[in-house]
C-alpha cells in the first residue's frame, strides 16, 4: 500500500472513531453530567472519581484491564459472543467502547462545570408550572449550555483523534479496522521514514491547534 493509501485509510478510520465516540458521548454524557453537578448523593464523589480516572490513569493500564474485559473469557467479550457471535477485542466496535471510556472526562468534566452554573431559580418556575423534569433538562438545561455543549463535543472529537495507548493496546494496528493516524506515526517512526512521520505529526499538530483556538473563540462569544 503506498504511503498516501495508508494515510487516506488511517485518516477515514481515526475521523470514523472520532465521530462515532462523540455522538455517543454527547448523548450519554449530559445525564451524567447533569447527577454530577446537581446530586447531593454521597455516591457523587465516587462517580466523579471514577469517570475523571482517565485523566491520571496511563493509557496502557486502562487498555489493559479493557483487553481483559473484551477477550472471549471476559465479561465484555462473552457478552458480544453472545449476542453478537463475533469477538470484540482488536475490532473497531471495541475501540469505540475504549474511546468512549477514555474520552469520557473530557465531555463530561466541562458540562458538569457548566450545569453548576444553572439558574436554580428558572427551574423551580418551570417545576411550578408543572414541567415534568425531562422536559426541564431537555427544553432548558441543554439549551442554556449549548455552548459548553460544543465545546466537550469538540474536546472529545480531539483527545479520540489523539488517542494512541489504549488504541494500541485493545484495537492493534489492522489496516481499515483499528489502524488509526496515531498509530500510522507510530509505525513510520519504527520504520526509520521521518519524512512520512513529519506528514503525520504536522497534520495532527495543525489539527489539535484549530480545534483549541476554535474552542477558546466559541467559549468567549457572547
Amino acid at each position: 500500500m503506498s504511503f498516501a493509501s495508508d494515510i487516506v485509510q488511517a485518516a477515514w478510520v481515526t475521523g470514523l472513531l472520532a465521530l462515532t465516540t462523540t455522538a455517543i458521548l454527547l448523548v450519554a454524557s449530559p445525564p451524567l453530567s447533569w447527577w454530577i453537578a446537581r446530586t447531593g448523593s454521597r455516591w457523587r464523589a465516587p462517580v466523579e472519581a471514577l469517570v475523571a480516572l482517565p485523566l491520571v490513569l496511563p493509557p496502557t493500564v486502562l487498555g489493559f484491564y479493557l483487553l481483559l474485559a473484551m477477550a472471549p473469557s471476559g465479561p465484555l467479550g462473552a457478552m458480544a459472543q453472545a449476542l453478537a457471535g463475533a469477538p470484540l477485542a482488536f475490532t473497531f466496535a471495541g475501540l469505540v467502547i475504549g474511546s468512549i471510556i477514555y474520552s469520557l472526562p473530557f465531555v463530561t468534566g466541562p458540562l458538569a462545570s457548566a450545569f453548576r452554573t444553572t439558574d436554580g431559580h428558572l427551574l423551580e418556575a418551570a417545576a411550578s408550572l408543572g414541567v415534568a423534569p425531562a422536559v426541564r433538562f431537555l427544553r432548558l438545561v441543554l439549551p442554556m449550555h449549548r455552548k459548553a455543549l460544543v465545546a466537550a463535543g469538540v474536546l472529545g472529537f480531539a483527545h479520540t483523534v489523539g488517542e494512541f495507548g489504549i488504541v494500541l493496546m485493545i484495537g492493534g494496528n489492522i489496516p481499515g479496522e483499528t489502524r488509526v493516524l496515531s498509530i500510522a506515526l507510530f509505525d513510520r517512526v519504527e520504520m526509520l521514514d521521518y519524512a512520512g512521520a513529519h506528514v503525520i505529526a504536522a497534520a495532527l499538530l495543525v489539527f489539535s491547534l484549530v480545534v483549541l483556538t476554535f474552542t477558546y473563540r466559541w467559549l468567549r462569544l457572547p
